[in-house]
């Protein structure tokens, strides 16, 4: 079946029938787009969002061997505070298995909060600030955060390119309802995340959202005022983002 097509602002929306088909969709996309720019520069540099949501985008990435990962710099957006180095949950951990490790890219490029969250944010600002951001891969929470940057602490306008954050109930609710973490008090209460301004500064942007979990999120991002409350909704502004859906998260909006 070939997805529904839509335009919202300046987002462009793609309706898939179910989630392979979207995290597939997403995968050709990204890869014919890294392939696209390659064929200009030496190097590119990659953001990754880490969950369950991208899972079959990272997997369709990890066994595409037309790209050249040995030109490409990869970088996560967010990591919680706090987690033991080798907790599965940390999201350096979860890509380096779904892809990094995988594909052997140019760098590998993780926050490290061992160091104390000021001078992590201090460092991976300077590696993020060295070159412009080419793509930027990413999802959005329940509560229609980017990265980490939930209602409470998003901001449109943030003059920090990484920060601290304390996370709001229902994201950490949210990796419990991913198989995250087993209970809600086992989840981490900071994190440090990327800001808005920093995500939105990727030149091409790839959204991957499926789940009935995150139908009233799309809802809001799509046809809602553009605001903090639902802070993707600023993805409707990007020049260059695709929002990839399938009909559980889209739901009654086809």
């Amino acid at each position: 079946m070939k997805p529904v097509i839509e335009q919202v602002d300046a987002l462009a929306v793609r309706v898939f029938e179910n989630r392979q088909d979207m995290g597939t969709a997403a995968g050709i996309d990204i890869a014919a787009k890294i392939r696209e720019l390659l064929a200009n520069r030496e190097v590119l540099r990659i953001v990754f969002a880490a969950a369950p949501s991208q899972n079959e985008m990272l997997a369709y990435l990890a066994n595409d061997e037309a790209i050249d990962w040995s030109r490409i710099d990869v970088f996560h957006m967010d990591e919680y505070v706090g987690l033991p180095a080798d907790a599965p949950q940390r999201f350096g951990h979860f890509l380096t298995e779904k892809l990094f490790g995988n594909v052997s890219p140019r760098t590998v490029n993780l926050i490290d909060d061992s160091l104390g969250a000021e001078e992590a944010c201090k460092q991976y600002k300077q590696l993020i600030e060295e070159a412009p951001i080419d793509m930027v891969c990413l999802g959005i929470g329940e509560n229609g955060h980017l990265a980490f940057n939930d209602p409470p602490v998003a901001d449109f306008n943030d003059p920090d390119v990484i920060k601290r954050v304390q996370l709001d109930t229902i994201c950490r609710q949210q990796q419990v309802n991913d198989g995250c973490f087993a209970t809600f008090d086992d989840v981490p209460q900071e994190a440090l995340t990327l800001t808005i301004p920093t995500l939105l500064a990727g030149q091409h942007l790839f959204c991957v959202v499926p789940g009935k979990t995150k139908r009233e999120a799309v809802k809001a991002m799509l046809t809602g005022p553009i605001t903090t409350e639902c802070p993707a909704s600023i993805l409707r502004q990007h020049p260059n983002c695709t929002l990839y859906v399938d009909q559980d998260s889209y739901g009654s909006l086809t």
